[in-house]
């Protein structure tokens, strides 16, 4: 790759990892993955970050813009760091003063996740209209999107992880088990047992909320599942039309895209320390 020619780095901070993808206008060429930490600075970012860029024969100097999706709010004055003081890019940042070309059908839109919406933006573009689409994160979400492309409302569940945690904890003598397809329903010692409750009950909570979610739609949806557990649950149902799960990251390209004028280009290390600096605690 020229390092003249302009990237966009792209970060989804969620609840449990932060994803660093990067895009060089036609694929994706490169996408790492730290566990979620609000208390880990710019510097410690940037040592890992670069190093893996370096590796992957990407120069830090390539990435020209940036933008951050988060619902972890205590983690963006760091990630805005890494971006102004390592890669000499002021990165946008998915909210409601961007322009998402999507009208907003709850009654708050501010309280809305930005990963919602991101998975909204970037599956209507894909698949068209309308469409549920199952995240499988720290919590899993069902989000409605019709056929106009309008953001219409969802649903919260515990994400299957947080739910085996609570169980690990709240009964001592069950242990902590990885997340997996079971080959049998019916366990036949207490490990086996957890993860066929843990995948089979998942299963049926997704299968159950879309049956009623579409129930109340005007018309026949597509089902869209995303988020990292996305492959494994669509092993266990024939409901998912689609399964993406990187849609999140697709949606900030997207979003980066349609706001491409509001990059400021150009931004130096010194001069970024003059212009940003005073909005550091931003």
């Amino acid at each position: 790759m020229s390092e003249g020619k302009g990237v966009l780095l792209v970060i989804d901070a969620g609840n449990t990892n932060v994803v660093f993808a990067i895009h060089d206008g036609s694929a994706w060429v490169g996408r790492w993955r730290i566990s979620t930490d609000d208390r880990r600075t710019a510097d410690e970012y940037a040592v890992w970050l670069l190093n893996l860029m370096e590796r992957a024969g990407l120069s830090p100097s390539c990435v020209k813009r940036a933008i951050i999706g988060t619902v972890v709010p205590a983690a963006l004055y760091e990630l805005r760091r890494l971006c102004r003081f390592w890669l000499h890019a002021e990165p946008l940042v998915a909210n409601h003063e961007l322009d998402w070309k999507m009208d907003v059908l709850v009654d708050t839109p501010s309280e809305l996740g930005a990963d919602r919406l991101l998975n909204g933006l970037a599956s209507h573009r894909l698949y068209g209209g309308p469409l549920i689409v199952v995240d499988f994160g720290t919590a899993t979400t069902f989000d409605v999107v019709d056929r106009e492309g309008r953001y219409c409302g969802g649903a919260i569940a515990p994400g299957v992880n947080l739910s085996m945690d609570a169980l690990h904890k709240a009964a001592a003598r069950l242990p902590r088990v990885s997340v997996g397809r079971p080959v049998e329903a019916i366990g036949r010692n207490t490990s086996v047992a957890m993860r066929s409750g843990l995948f089979w009950g998942y299963v049926g909570l997704v299968e159950g909320i879309v049956r009623r979610i579409a129930g109340e739609m005007d018309e026949p949806a597509k089902v869209v599942a995303t988020g990292g557990l996305a492959p494994l649950f669509s092993e266990g149902t024939t409901l998912f039309d689609e399964v993406a799960p990187d849609l999140t990251l697709e949606g900030l390209r997207l979003l980066a895209g349609q706001n491409s004028a509001r990059f400021v280009t150009d931004v130096s290390g010194q001069q970024a320390h003059n212009a940003f600096g005073r909005l550091d605690n931003t």
